[in-house]
């Protein structure tokens, strides 16, 4: 029980010190946050950046129809009314441009490039396309809003691992009260005559 214990310990720790960085930038006018791939901890971004694994991040995204829910529920808003809607990290980061690129809203996951042209300076504006499949699945931004995901689900594990925690430790300090106890009561002999 100690071992599991320091075990639980020690990965409470490691989740809160992983998830301790990064959060949402707030944007002016806009009723969401946007999120940057680099302002998470390293260990996160290496996990989120290998292929294999952003890969699986991505087909899982496409398949829950994450953008197409977010198109379906809005698809009859302006752009100031969509601007003011409260997106998740991930429809945010995945399913439209990030507010730098200046792209011009026609719907939620339908935008275009007031420019027409693609010397952009954020590489999330030249990965921006409007097929459904694509959108902004391979965004910084996108990365981004996974990450914020990720770290919102980390701190309610260790919340939780802390209150199991507690109750390891009070049980574990009973069990050697108790064991102590014991163990004095069987030190001293007991003497004819005596209960």
């Amino acid at each position: 029980m100690f071992l599991l214990i320091v075990l639980r310990f020690c990965f409470t720790i490691f989740a809160f010190v992983v998830t301790n960085k990064g959060a949402g930038e707030v944007v002016p006018e806009r009723g969401y946050k946007e999120y940057k791939l680099g302002d998470y901890s390293n260990w996160l971004q290496k996990r989120v950046n290998n292929i294999k694994n952003w890969n699986n991040i991505r087909s899982c995204l496409i398949d829950s129809k994450v953008c197409k829910s977010l198109a379906d529920q809005n698809v009859n808003e302006n752009v100031h009314q969509f601007y003011s809607n409260n997106l998740s990290p991930i429809q945010s980061g995945c399913c439209k441009p990030p507010t730098s690129c200046n792209f011009t809203y026609v719907s939620p996951i339908k935008w275009t490039n007031p420019s027409n042209t693609t010397s952009f300076t954020d590489s999330d504006s030249t990965a921006w396309n409007n097929n459904e499949n694509d959108l902004c699945y391979n965004c910084q931004s996108c990365n981004g809003g996974v990450l914020q995901n990720i770290k919102s689900q980390w701190k309610k594990v260790a919340i939780v691992n802390i209150i199991f925690l507690i109750f390891l430790v009070i049980v574990y300090t009973i069990g050697c009260c108790a064991f102590r106890n014991n163990r004095m009561d069987n030190s001293y002999p007991r003497y004819k005559g005596y209960p």
